[in-house]
């Protein structure tokens, strides 16, 4: 075997090493995203672009800059499936179209009212029952994005980037105030669903409601938080 054959055998085994070693975190990752995103979302598909993202990690990992290979494989490896998910539109427009409905009704609400509106007053906002302003507050939770470092903007412009945001100091300063300012129950849920990554039946459980009260709280919580960021929205 000549020297070329040599080293083409050694960087496969590493490569098969490095697989095997990381594939429970791509797993665990891959999990973790697919549980908060839409159901048409596939995890083979998430897995599989979350691959990618390990073995690039590989490539361009740097010992001098102090992270350890795995807090940078993890990162690569999220922005890898997110990634995923922005290329293909995974969430759909009649959704983003509610959330921007809901959040535009709880704006002008609280305007009047200089409160925090009820599931009850953005329902009448909107013409709808209460019920079935709840069933559209689980939608905008089931299909949102899976943490607030991820918030998604509806920019609609030609070359917009959504996530381009997330650079801006001020933009990050705006979501935090406009999530220190939700009801104390929807500020709770937020925290535990990002922050201590409860899933929604230990989230009920705390709340001492059902995991779909606990949906409703999030999609209306994000549609608050939405339009306390209408500066930065469109």
């Amino acid at each position: 075997m000549n020297e070329a054959s040599v080293y083409a055998e050694t960087q496969r085994e590493c490569l098969d090493n490095l697989v095997e070693d990381y594939l429970p975190l791509v797993k665990k990752i891959g999990l973790h995203l697919v549980a908060k995103l839409p159901e048409n979302v596939e995890l083979d598909d998430l897995l599989q672009v979350g691959m990618i993202g390990l073995i690039q990690a590989r490539e361009s990992y740097d010992a001098s800059q102090g992270a350890s290979f795995s807090t940078y494989a993890g990162i690569r490896i999220k922005g890898a499936m997110l990634d995923e998910v922005r290329r293909n539109d995974w969430i759909p427009r009649s959704v983003q179209q509610k959330i921007k409905q809901v959040g535009d009704a709880i704006k002008q609400v609280e305007a009047r009212l200089a409160r925090p509106a009820s599931a009850a007053e953005i329902a009448e906002e909107l013409n709808i029952t209460l019920a079935e302003y709840q069933v559209i507050a689980s939608e905008l939770a089931c299909c949102r994005m899976t943490s607030l470092d991820d918030f998604e903007t509806e920019s609609e412009g030609e070359g917009d980037d959504p996530f381009g945001l997330l650079e801006d100091e001020g933009f990050k300063q705006a979501l935090a105030s406009a999530i220190q300012v939700l009801p104390q129950k929807e500020q709770l849920m937020m925290s535990l669903y990002y922050s201590d990554e409860l899933n929604l039946k230990e989230i009920g459980e705390i709340l001492g409601v059902s995991e779909s009260r606990v949906s409703q709280i999030h999609g209306q919580a994000l549609a608050r938080v939405r339009a306390h960021m209408s500066t930065w929205v469109s």
